[in-house]
């Protein structure tokens, strides 16, 4: 994992291979940033918070479900804010994610299986 801080601490990328979110406070709007090795969108504070706050919500259901599961059974859960919606897809140990902002620049992003756990990583060394 990359972590990039400036000078000032008000600038955070975290990246790895197929994944990168980051945290700019000083910013005016658009404070976040999500992305992958080819896109990347910039999010306002509420989004970001609403992504980080969703995507450990989805692993965690991904995780309970588990038991719940036969061998070798995919499942998918879909939870949504107003602002976002945020997709788990796969298996309890290796699922995507898929997101879509639901106002204003309506953008979307996919983050492969092998992405998601080094993802789910770094938001949770962002939100400390």
């Amino acid at each position: 994992m990359l972590n990039f801080t400036s000078q000032n601490a008000s600038k955070q990328l975290l990246s790895g291979d197929g994944w990168r979110i980051g945290l700019r406070s000083d910013a005016d709007l658009y404070k976040g940033l999500v992305g992958a090795d080819s896109w990347a969108i910039e999010l306002t504070e509420s989004e970001l918070k609403d992504f980080c706050k969703l995507a450990v919500q989805l692993a965690e259901t991904m995780q309970l479900m588990a038991a719940e599961l036969s061998d070798g059974e995919k499942i998918s859960c879909t939870l949504e804010t107003e602002d976002i919606s945020l997709e788990s897809n796969g298996y309890p140990h290796a699922f995507t994610l898929h997101l879509q902002l639901l106002s204003g620049r309506r953008s979307e992003g996919f983050w492969e299986s092998a992405s998601v756990p080094f993802l789910l990583g770094a938001i949770a060394d962002l939100i400390q």
